[in-house]
């Protein structure tokens, strides 16, 4: 059974701008000078299906490139956010870090299709709001319309140390003084 009619009553209902990952007080005064891309879709353009969640696409993560990253960076963190559901807060699909700023990806530095998975070599996960680790791709609610899904890249000057995996807010405590420039990249998802 749809529950399209609920995606068009909730259409808009959003979590909006004011709870947003970049307007987090840990980033304030950080420049935005990564530039992060992927050779599957434009900033601000539509994402393909085969990055879509479970049951909708086949949940495979874009490939990631980076560049411009600021010297005497140590590690890299990315964080993908969807501010746009219809909850008081954007749900938090993936946090990963302690990426190599030199990781080798799809084209120069960054990761390949499909690497942002648990148990994956070369980085750690945190847990996204549904408490799952590694990549969980767009899912929005049928006829809710289009989706931003921002991925979000942090340059840390030191090693990011957690005892356990950590949900956003311990993510960004545990970050916080260490975050030297950052970058996004915005795609566009919609289930009609």
């Amino acid at each position: 059974m749809s529950l399209r009619w609920l995606g068009h009553l909730l259409r808009n209902v959003r979590a909006g701008e004011q709870h947003a990952f970049a307007k987090n007080r840990a980033l304030a005064g950080i420049p935005e000078a990564i530039l992060l891309t992927s050779p599957w879709y434009e900033d601000g353009g539509p994402m393909p299906l085969r990055c879509a969640g479970a049951g909708v696409g086949e949940n495979v993560s874009p490939p990631l490139s980076w560049s411009h990253v600021p010297a005497g960076t140590v590690e890299l963190a990315l964080v993908m956010e969807d501010p746009d559901v219809p909850f008081p807060r954007p749900i938090i699909h993936m946090i990963a870090y302690r990426i190599a700023p030199d990781h080798a990806g799809p084209a120069g530095f960054g990761v390949a299709e499909g690497a942002l998975v648990a148990g994956a070599t070369g980085l750690l996960f945190g847990k996204g709001t549904m408490g799952k680790q590694g990549y969980t791709g767009p899912r929005p609610p049928s006829g809710h319309g289009p989706h931003r899904y921002i991925f979000h890249v942090l340059a840390l000057n030191r090693h990011a140390e957690f005892q356990a995996a950590p949900k956003l807010k311990e993510f960004l405590a545990g970050v916080a003084g260490s975050i030297i420039g950052r970058g996004s990249l915005v795609g566009i998802f919609e289930q009609e």
